[in-house]
């Protein structure tokens, strides 16, 4: 039988977070789910998850959020760092607060709730940190910028994270999605309609929001269950990979990228968004 582990999962109220709790709480593990929204979190708490409140763009809740569990089980075996959204609008388009309300979120949170935890870690000399990347850390999507400044920057991150904690018997993990079936997709869509409205940007914009709608809600990307199981493998392995790059379409975006000259790629999603 394998041992227990302590984790916490940030972004547990939906999705991939939701669905990796349930599959990592079904195997004996002892969860913690972490959301801003506590009651969304009823359905865990029925299946031995326990719901804690955490907003990632706030300090204190944080440091509460890591306190309690330390105080209540002495330590944190994994890590996954799974809260974030997108916001999705021309460059121009969007406001600087809120691109660095992106980055807070994407960026700035999942590493400071990592340097709260890291401490534990290496008193117990080992751990595993699994980060929700996207291959949209790899490969630029059309009114994607700022999202993608915001995963780029998380894999940057997590690559040098990676070699710094390695000496201290802790594994750091990138899950990288593509096409995921969540809300995700309907709320980049809300907001690139509204950020675009009424600029130069109108048109191009209204269509990549129907093209992010339609796939948003067909059965064209993978389940948040396919990534929720990946993040599973990571958490039980004893050395996990260092990346899982899974769903619709992730290996032949991150492929073309690689093999297409710039301006040919650039040509295509251009396409797709114009």
């Amino acid at each position: 039988m394998k041992k227990q582990k302590i984790i916490l999962i940030t972004g547990a109220s939906s999705g991939i977070g939701y669905d990796a709790a349930l599959i990592l709480a079904g195997q004996g593990h002892k969860v913690y789910g972490a959301a801003r929204r506590i009651e969304l979190m009823d359905g865990l708490r029925d299946k031995g998850v326990i719901p804690i409140k955490m907003d990632v763009t706030d300090e204190q809740s944080m440091a509460d959020g890591v306190k309690t569990i330390i105080d209540a089980e002495g330590r944190i075996d994994v890590l996954v760092n799974n809260a974030g959204y997108g916001y999705m609008g021309a460059i121009e388009n969007v406001t600087i607060a809120e691109a660095k309300r992106q980055l807070e979120v994407n960026v700035f949170g999942l590493a400071r709730l990592t340097q709260l935890v890291l401490p534990h870690m290496r008193a117990q000399k080992q751990g595993c940190i699994i980060n929700t990347s996207s291959v949209a850390g790899k490969v630029v999507i059309p009114y994607g910028g700022w999202y993608n400044v915001s995963k780029f920057s998380v894999e940057a991150l997590c690559d040098a994270l990676r070699i710094e904690v390695k000496p201290f018997g802790i594994n750091v993990v990138l899950i990288e999605p593509g096409g995921i079936k969540t809300d995700w997709g309907i709320i980049a869509a809300d907001n690139l309609q509204a950020s675009s409205k009424g600029t130069a940007y109108e048109e191009s914009g209204l269509k990549m929001a129907r093209i992010l709608k339609y796939g948003y809600t067909s059965n064209l990307l993978s389940k948040p269950i396919r990534v929720a199981k990946a993040i599973s493998r990571a958490a039980n392995a004893r050395r996990p990979k260092v990346r899982y790059r899974l769903g619709a379409g992730s290996g032949l975006m991150v492929g073309l990228h690689t093999i297409l000259p710039a301006r040919w790629w650039d040509a295509i999603v251009r396409a797709i968004g114009a």
